[in-house]
């Protein structure tokens, strides 16, 4: 009688980065209809408008997270060269499309529109995974190691940046910087030499540009142009000055009646901070770090390099983004357009950001097994 050999049994994923997931995106989906109901029916006569796009987003999220979860992260190996190369037609396509509010950053097709820049800042980090990992100590050697994968990101960032996109651009300089170090660049060349020039382009480009340079005065006083450039930082400070402690209660809020321009996009983190108040604004903040706390231990465990990397700049987008968000919100630093992972309004970064979450969750089936 023949035994039957037992089967394999695959890891399951981290349940902790999961949840922290979903509890977001739940409370993401509540607040952008307690933010956008009275909006909507004033702008589109439908007070559900933007709770009913924003859930099929959210399902459709779920479901390419659930399936790519499934999908083993070094098969991405092979089609990172490719999808680094599709990108740049991309960011160039927007050039073709009206502007919004100002800025060429989506591609419309009728009723849908793709935002690229955030297809891309995902992109860049599977391509530094994919390359730091096969360049090893090489990282160590500052001209061959470091600055030609600051070209790269450069070069995309640019791109964003001709967008009139400076926050994404940012962002992908940022992580580069991250993924740089937990690489193994060497202190001295990443915090002595790129830490400064990083900055300094920074301060070009927010200075290089009126708008850009009129928000950053306004951020240092933002009632010198109450009306004007200062006016949504100000309403941000109303609705979170109102909320106190406990908040005035959940579709409470008087800033989203028209006062602030928007409140489901940016700037809806104020708007929770006015309903739900400072203890709904700390939960927030604490799913956030157990979020990243869970996503360092995933890379941490992660059997190669390749996956330790891959990690890392997953949880640093999202990391990078909350913080500035809450920065800018709070007015902690000048008023830029970066959306709050998986609770904005928004179809391109949310349903992106899930499929990310999906490769970080597969990242956690292949583990070493040993606890951090």
């Amino acid at each position: 009688m023949r035994t039957a050999k037992p089967r394999v049994k695959a890891n399951e994923f981290d349940y902790g980065i999961f949840y922290a997931v979903i509890f977001l995106l739940a409370i993401g989906v509540i607040m952008i209809y307690s933010a956008s109901s009275y909006y909507a029916m004033f702008k589109e006569g439908d007070s559900m408008v933007y709770l009913k796009k924003q859930l099929i987003w959210a399902v459709t999220g779920i479901i390419g997270m659930g399936l790519i979860s499934r999908f083993d992260y070094h098969k991405l190996r092979k089609i990172t060269p490719h999808l680094l190369i599709v990108t740049i037609p991309l960011l160039i396509a927007v050039f073709f499309f009206p502007a919004v509010n100002g800025a060429k950053r989506w591609i419309q097709l009728g009723p849908l529109s793709f935002q690229p820049s955030e297809l891309t800042k995902y992109v860049v980090v599977m391509f530094l995974a994919m390359s730091l990992d096969i360049k090893g100590d090489g990282v160590k050697k500052f001209w061959t190691g470091v600055v030609p994968y600051l070209g790269v990101s450069g070069f995309f960032a640019a791109m964003i940046l001709a967008e009139k996109n400076l926050s994404i651009a940012a962002i992908i300089m940022i992580v580069t910087f991250i993924m740089l170090f937990v690489a193994g660049g060497r202190i001295q060349d990443l915090f002595g030499k790129v830490a400064p020039i990083l900055l300094v382009a920074v301060m070009f480009f927010i200075f290089g540009e009126d708008y850009r340079r009129a928000r950053m005065l306004n951020f240092l006083n933002p009632w010198q142009d109450p009306a004007g450039d200062g006016y949504q930082l100000i309403q941000s400070f109303y609705a979170l000055g109102a909320g106190g402690v406990t908040g005035l209660g959940l579709g409470q809020s008087r800033q989203k009646t028209l006062y602030m321009p928007e409140p489901h996009n940016d700037f809806i983190f104020s708007i929770i901070g006015e309903e739900l108040g400072l203890i709904g604004c700390l939960i927030i903040v604490s799913i956030f770090v157990f979020f990243i706390w869970r996503g360092i231990k995933v890379a941490l465990k992660a059997k190669d390099t390749y996956g330790t990397l891959l990690a890392i700049g997953i949880t640093s987008i999202i990391a990078v983004q909350a913080i500035i968000n809450i920065a800018v919100v709070t007015g902690s630093m000048p008023v830029t357009g970066v959306p709050m992972p998986f609770i904005s309004y928004g179809g391109t970064s949310l349903v992106i950001n899930m499929l990310a979450m999906g490769i970080l969750l597969n990242i956690s089936r292949q583990t070493q097994g040993k606890e951090i």
